[in-house]
């Protein structure tokens, strides 16, 4: 596991960034603790390991079916030896559907350093506007 606020970052965010792209609900809520909290850009709250992966394969196969996502971490902190604040933007690109086109979006994480090493306890997902003339 990579050490420092940021290579802890941008390990777990690259984790997440790679199970999206290969449409894994499983390998996505693998770096989320077993009680960890995802707030989806919808405003649902989804709990724990095993939630946050069923909900975004049911999305995988469903509304985001084919899509592909780029994640950047940006400024993470730490908050104690144990606990690191970080953010991160994202490009999600939707080939077709509702939903169809790229979308931004801005991600609150809370990462936790737990008995298996860094984990992400905490999740908040918020959708950017299109910016208006």
């Amino acid at each position: 596991m990579a050490e420092g606020a940021e290579g802890v970052a941008a390990e777990l965010i690259g984790r997440l960034e790679r199970a999206w792209n290969e449409a894994d609900g499983r390998a996505f809520g693998e770096p989320f603790a077993p009680d960890a909290d995802f707030v989806t850009i919808r405003g649902e709250h989804l709990r724990g390991r095993g939630g946050i992966a069923a909900g975004h394969q049911a999305i995988f196969d469903s509304i985001y079916e084919g899509s592909s996502t780029d994640f950047g971490p940006t400024g993470p902190r730490e908050l104690s030896g144990d606990a690191i604040l970080a953010h991160a933007t994202a490009v999600l690109r939707a080939p077709s559907g509702p939903l169809a086109g790229e979308h931004g979006a801005v991600q609150s994480l809370v990462l936790v350093r737990g008995g298996d090493g860094w984990e992400i306890a905490g999740f908040h997902n918020t959708l950017v506007a299109p910016q208006r003339p």
